[in-house]
């Protein structure tokens, strides 16, 4: 099967499912790995080795906001290429997207590792927590390149319909995360320090594969050297597209910061509490997203190609799979709310405080989908600036505000639910802006 036939004539069902299936996978397994280090970390029964994965949880956020925006944007400007049959421009997206998730991943290492004690105490970390944070961002610090361009590498394989492949890089990181989790953790005794070398050495192993696909596997994608170009808008198309992307995630990692000074007020229990419902409540954001994510080759594609009734077909197909999936979700986490908690912790204070914060963060998951849909299409047809609004307003110019203002009104209780009131907002919002770029195509 070649890529046009997947592309632009495979029935839409069909054609959603073999792009979103690996995606929604890959997304899952992303879970999996994030949630692998507070399980492991939990199962020493330490709240305070919890509270200080929880508080450097912005720092992998921010990793993976570049890793996205390069991603992303490398994926749409690579799908629009291959649509329109510009065979050197793919090489030369993908070149790109090599050299510049190394150069920003040492970027980040350099500067986690001067700025260390600022940043953590910036995060929140306190007398009690800060040793134990300084020894998990130190040996992430120095996977920050692999983080990136791993990541971002599982976007790009997606444009030429190896989502298969894709899942496989994310699926050798967070397996050899898992394994070599206990081993550090528990094993070593090293806790949440154990954790972070885990992490990178998962994440070396990723790139390896991902490394081993460029060079001998695929027939369009290049990382050489002389394909390497910042010129032809690369650079700005690139960076551009994916924006909104790493504005959502950029500014979900401050909202994280903030919304971690304002629970250390109350204790380290609900700083380690919203740790754990963080990575629980991703299985519901990021299997939606994963759909949205996954369908984005096929979105860019038809719309190079000019073929905007398959364009839409898609985008009403993947909605439809993101609610029906948000709805079992929401309902299967209900049911199981404590269970969830108690799988990483067994500390009666943090689970009361984590069952609580479950229930409230899920609230918008039936519809969360449809933002992540109606971002990704904006992206696929060159406006990435109202997909970049909605962002800053989802986990910036909304919810900063919502969160400091529930606090002084409801306190705790008020805070749990600043994140749904937003993702509501916010799906109105796209919903109304997408119908308006929909009209002027």
């Amino acid at each position: 099967m070649n890529e046009h036939e997947l592309m632009a004539e495979m029935k839409v069902s069909k054609a959603v499912a073999k792009m979103a299936v690996p995606s929604v996978v890959s997304s899952l397994v992303t879970v999996i790995y994030n949630m692998a280090d507070t399980f492991f970390v939990g199962q020493t029964g330490d709240a305070l080795q919890v509270a200080a994965v929880s508080l450097t949880n912005p720092i992998f956020i921010l990793l993976m906001a570049f890793a996205n925006m390069l991603g992303m944007g490398g994926s749409a400007v690579a799908s629009v290429a291959l649509g329109k049959k510009k065979e050197k421009r793919v090489k030369n997206v993908t070149s790109f997207v090599f050299f510049a998730s190394l150069a920003v991943g040492v970027v980040f290492m350099i500067l986690l590792l001067v700025f260390m004690r600022p940043i953590l105490t910036l995060f929140g970390a306190n007398a009690e927590t800060y040793a134990f944070a300084r020894g998990y961002t130190l040996h992430i610090s120095y996977g920050a390149p692999f983080i990136i361009w791993s990541a971002a590498s599982s976007f790009i394989l997606r444009v030429e319909g190896a989502s298969k492949e894709a899942m496989i890089g994310n699926m050798i990181g967070t397996i050899a995360n898992i394994v070599l989790d206990p081993i550090f953790i528990s094993g070593l005794g090293m806790g949440a320090a154990g954790a972070a070398i885990a992490t990178t050495i998962g994440n070396v192993l990723a790139c390896l594969y991902y490394l081993w696909y460029f060079l001998k596997k695929t027939k369009i994608f290049s990382i050489s050297p002389r394909y390497f170009t910042c010129g032809e808008e690369i650079l700005v198309k690139v960076c551009t597209i994916g924006l909104p992307t790493a504005i959502f995630s950029g500014l979900m990692s401050i909202s994280t910061i903030i919304l971690n000074q304002i629970l250390v007020v109350y204790g380290n229990a609900p700083v380690a509490a919203i740790g754990i419902v963080f990575k629980a409540n991703m299985f519901i954001t990021f299997l939606q997203m994963g759909l949205a994510n996954g369908v984005q080759p096929l979105l860019g594609y038809n719309y190079g190609a000019e073929n905007m009734q398959r364009f839409q077909a898609v985008e009403r197909f993947t909605k439809i799979c993101c609610i029906v999936v948000g709805i079992a979700s929401v309902i299967l986490y209900y049911v199981c709310r404590e269970p969830i908690i108690r799988i990483f912790i067994n500390d009666n204070d943090v689970v009361a405080y984590g069952v609580q914060m479950l229930i409230g963060y899920m609230l918008s998951g039936p519809v969360i989908g449809i933002l992540f849909m109606n971002m990704n299409c904006m992206q696929s047809v060159g406006h990435a600036f109202p997909a970049t609004v909605l962002s800053v307003l989802r986990q910036g110019i909304l919810l900063i505000p919502l969160l400091y203002l529930l606090d002084r009104l409801f306190g705790l209780n008020g805070v749990i639910y600043g994140q749904s009131i937003t993702d509501y907002i916010a799906v109105v919002l796209s919903v109304i802006m997408w119908r308006h770029i929909k009209k002027k195509l």
